[in-house]
């Protein structure tokens, strides 16, 4: 029986993710889910590639959204108002324009202290239209594309009999900053193949594959890069014709409701690899 171990959301983008033993899936994914975003003063996006200390904040969210806490090593945590009607300004993702809502000077100040370089906080408006690629599309917030990325727990422990194999040593599943943990299926790779799943209240689409890039080099913990792997190994039995190293899939809400940890996974429909 597979079920669902962990649930996790990332309120901001490239930061560290908050654990939860329920959540609400909303259209756009866990709720508050890369709901932030860290832009340069020119708009566009940080990212743990270039600026891996994003991993060492900490945010916190309520439920109703109304308060952002956000925390780092060596730094008092600052406590923000989250404004969601402010005035709009102009932010770029992955060369794509959108908007977000200024979060104010504090938490620019904080941040920009935190990595070192002028930085601000912009929140996603509530008139965000995105519409999300692959076979389901769908939509999500500042994610880097789809709502949900889905990882089982099988598919590490393949991942690391790799790497221990060329004697370098496990990985945790953080690395890889997935929403929601499957354990019980016993394959590794399943998720490839479940095209549609249930979970809880709620009913996820196979969007695409998860194309992992430089941010699986970046150590969790430390903030700082610690490569080649796991990038080295997953290219050894895990390249995609597309280009790339697959790991771990991407979904579409299709039905939002709540889930928890525990919740059984449910696969309706099954579908042959794009791999």
């Amino acid at each position: 029986m597979a079920k669902v171990v962990e649930l996790l959301s990332y309120p901001v983008k490239g930061c560290a993710g908050m654990s939860a033993h329920a959540a609400v899936l909303t259209p756009a994914g866990l709720a508050h889910d890369r709901g932030f975003m860290v832009i340069s003063e020119e708009g566009v996006f940080r990212s743990q590639r270039r600026h891996p200390r994003l991993a060492l904040i900490r945010p916190w969210i309520g439920a109703d959204g109304q308060r952002l806490t956000l925390g780092a090593p060596d730094a008092d945590p600052v406590v923000i108002d989250v404004d969601a009607s402010g005035p709009l300004r102009e932010v770029e993702l992955f060369g794509a324009p959108f908007r977000g809502v200024d979060q104010g000077d504090a938490a620019a100040a904080w941040l920009s202290g935190v990595l070192g370089v002028p930085s601000r906080l912009v929140r996603v408006p509530d008139d965000h239209e995105r519409v999300t690629d692959g076979r389901t599309p769908g939509t999500s917030g500042y994610a880097d594309s789809c709502a949900v990325h889905i990882l089982s727990r099988a598919t590490l422990d393949l991942l690391n009999e790799r790497l221990d194999e060329r004697g370098a040593p496990p990985l945790p599943m953080d690395r890889f900053r997935p929403n929601i943990v499957v354990d019980g299926w016993n394959t590794p790779h399943t998720e490839d193949r479940a095209h549609r799943i249930t979970i809880g209240d709620t009913e996820l689409g196979y969007a695409k594959l998860a194309i992992r890039c430089a941010v699986t080099m970046v150590d969790q913990r430390s903030g700082a890069k610690a490569g080649p792997e796991p990038l080295r190994t997953l290219a050894a039995y895990r390249r995609a014709a597309e280009g790339g190293v697959a790991f771990g899939t991407k979904y579409a809400v299709l039905r939002p409701g709540k889930l928890s940890v525990g919740d059984e996974v449910h696969v309706t429909s099954w579908g042959a690899s794009e791999f």
